[in-house]
């Protein structure tokens, strides 16, 4: 007998992520109140690594009407970002192109309500094939970018290219220009930027929730 469409459930969620410690945060946070299956990937670091996992995991037949989240950490480029603040992305920017993000304000919204007192900061979040530093912010800065990563904009493209789907990228800074990774109290910021993205599941099921999602 085939199946009724109408009894089908959601789409799933897939969460990517690049390391083992952000895989670590989200998946000892607050798992309950998905919506449908929710899948949190390591991808591994760096752009070309982020294309593949994600590229292979959105051909599976499980994943493949999957929604996408990029997050993890991330450098702040804007004067006043401390280690721990939230970005939520307007679009994501990666060589020779942009990919429009959706549901920003209600993700803003939903952070705000599961992290109060948390900075939440939107804008452009851009992509790089590598840490950057110093000078470096200043000129990612002026193209109007608000925080670097090296996997959001490649999984993001890499999720639209695989087919029409939600897309969203919120990451968790860790390394801000006040507050470089090199300098004294990295570990602490680290710790505050590890706890703090141990609490945002519960953000993106609700985005997950409210997205225009097909049904499986």
């Amino acid at each position: 007998m085939a199946a009724d469409p109408a009894a089908a459930g959601p789409a799933p969620l897939l969460v990517a992520c690049a390391l083992g410690i952000e895989r670590l945060a989200l998946r000892t946070g607050d798992r309950g109140g998905a919506d449908g299956s929710v899948t949190v990937l390591r991808t591994g670091m760096g752009p070309r690594a982020a294309e593949r996992s994600v590229t292979r995991a959105l051909g599976s037949q499980a994943l493949r009407d999957a929604a996408v989240v990029a997050t993890g950490f991330c450098a702040g480029l804007a004067p006043g970002m401390h280690p721990g603040d939230l970005v939520v992305a307007e679009e994501t920017r990666h060589q020779g192109g942009s990919t429009p993000c959706q549901g920003t304000e209600l993700l803003v919204g939903e952070l705000a309500r599961a992290l109060p007192g948390r900075t939440v900061h939107t804008g452009p979040l851009t992509g790089s094939d590598h840490v950057v530093r110093g000078p470096e912010r200043g000129a990612l800065l002026a193209t109007g970018a608000i925080a670097v990563d090296m996997e959001s904009a490649v999984t993001l493209h890499s999720a639209v290219a695989a087919g029409p789907r939600p897309v969203a990228a919120v990451r968790v800074v860790v390394d801000a220009p006040q507050h470089e990774l090199v300098r004294i109290g990295t570990l602490r910021g680290g710790i505050s930027a590890f706890r703090v993205l141990r609490a945002v599941l519960p953000a993106f099921y609700e985005w997950h929730r409210s997205s225009p999602l097909p049904r499986r």
